[in-house]
């Protein structure tokens, strides 16, 4: 792969649980990423727009406070919105298996639960990116 991939990580809503993602953004960039983390608290709008600032090629959330259906869809809406196709929304967290499955029906990229490996969802995110971007 000849460029970096950028990736904006983020916690939306009130979720403050972060360990997680942390970990996550630091493997990332070790394995070569571009990661832009914006911290807890974040609404779908803040985060669509860091994406569309930072050229973006993957948002990656993680929703462990029970909204992912609400955040998830928000975020695709508001992409579409801004007639931006090709970014890659992925993530992970508490998310029930009947919700994962709706999520990815409406344009959600794989979605990890607890206990997923960091190279597999590396993995996940870098096949991605040399299949689309």
């Amino acid at each position: 792969m000849n460029k970096r991939i950028r990736i904006v990580m983020a916690k939306p809503g009130l979720d403050g649980h972060d360990r997680g993602i942390k970990i996550l953004a630091k493997a990332f960039r070790d394995a070569g990423m571009e990661v832009i983390y914006l911290g807890l608290r974040q609404s779908p709008s803040m985060i669509v727009n860091a994406a569309i600032q930072e050229d973006a090629d993957v948002i990656a959330l993680s929703v462990l406070s029970g909204a992912h259906m609400t955040i998830f869809t928000k975020v695709l809406e508001l992409l579409k919105e801004e007639g931006v196709e090709d970014i890659l929304v992925t993530g992970g967290g508490i998310i029930p298996e009947d919700d994962i499955k709706k999520l990815e029906k409406i344009g959600v990229g794989k979605l990890f639960t607890p206990g997923t490996s960091i190279e597999e969802s590396k993995q996940y995110i870098e096949n991605w990116v040399a299949e689309n971007r």
